[in-house]
């Protein structure tokens, strides 16, 4: 689809690089010839992942351990990304959390975590890179990963929606007050893009035949039509889309807003057996990380 020089000359830090779909666009950008900033708040991870992509597509890449929640250690990375690849041109804030479960069932700590991770740590990102940036006079791209019910709500997933909801107004009003001064922001709404921790995390066992029949093209997304998407909106060629959002799900939100509504239909033993295996993947998730 792309020369594949199109993002030459490019520099994205992308958070929550080291897996998913944070993983699939750091090696599309590279590809495609940019270089790539991994972050993660797993230091194992990031630099494995930094390691499988450089010998992936010979692209350069360096990872760096970061909680998006703490500014300061945002304005570290952002430091010492400057001090490796000299500028950085694009940000992609991709870090996020979830849980999928009724909302009176969520204690006030695990929706501070989602809000925590998800809005303030999009906002601690572009807040200092767009101050970084604004300081020098030099020009930026902001790209944020929302979701299909960023605009309509969802039931069950409550936390996310409220986060994602204020990422969507951070797109939508810094692309008036900074376009002026040479930085854009535009964000994607992705719907259903299988990756092993998020599908595990979102979808009861036996629920994935019913998510697809939601789908107006009856299957779920592949990771290199959102890549290309992001590319696309991260090379100069888009320098003229600002303040936009754009859904790629296959149709899915217009046969059906909320994404997660469906799940009125859960008994309380589903509801008990989606606990089950949402701790089970977090067990493996801290063994892989020891």
């Amino acid at each position: 689809m792309f020369q594949p020089d199109l993002l030459k000359d490019q520099v994205i830090l992308i958070t929550g690089g080291g897996t998913g779909l944070g993983k699939s666009m750091a090696r599309r950008f590279l590809e495609l010839g940019a270089a790539v900033i991994i972050a993660s708040r797993r230091k194992n991870v990031v630099e494995s992942s930094a390691a499988e992509l450089a010998e992936a597509t010979g692209g350069r890449i360096t990872g760096f351990e970061l909680d998006v929640r703490d500014y300061r250690q945002v304005e570290e990375v952002i430091q010492r990304s400057v001090e490796t690849f000299s500028t950085i041109t694009g940000l992609v804030n991709n870090a996020a959390g979830n849980f999928i479960s009724p909302t009176e069932r969520l204690s006030h700590k695990a929706f501070e975590v989602i809000v925590d991770i998800v809005l303030h740590g999009s906002t601690n990102c572009t807040l200092a890179l767009g101050k970084h940036w604004l300081r020098g006079s030099t020009p930026g791209r902001i790209l944020n990963i929302v979701t299909t019910y960023a605009s309509t709500g969802s039931g069950y997933v409550v936390p996310s929606a409220v986060a994602k909801a204020g990422v969507l107004a951070l797109t939508r009003s810094l692309a008036v007050e900074w376009g002026a001064r040479g930085i854009t922001m535009n964000a994607v709404a992705p719907g259903p893009f299988p990756t092993p921790g998020a599908w595990e995390r979102l979808l009861p066992p036996g629920m994935e035949e019913q998510l697809i029949k939601r789908i107006p093209l009856r299957r779920a997304g592949e990771h290199q039509e959102l890549t290309d998407l992001a590319a696309y909106l991260m090379a100069p060629q888009a320098g003229y889309i600002n303040g936009e959002v754009i859904t790629i799900d296959g149709g899915e939100w217009l046969q059906g807003a909320g994404e997660f509504n469906f799940m009125e239909r859960l008994t309380p033993e589903m509801w008990q057996a989606m606990e089950e295996q949402v701790r089970k993947a977090n067990r493996r998730d801290r063994e892989s990380s020891d």
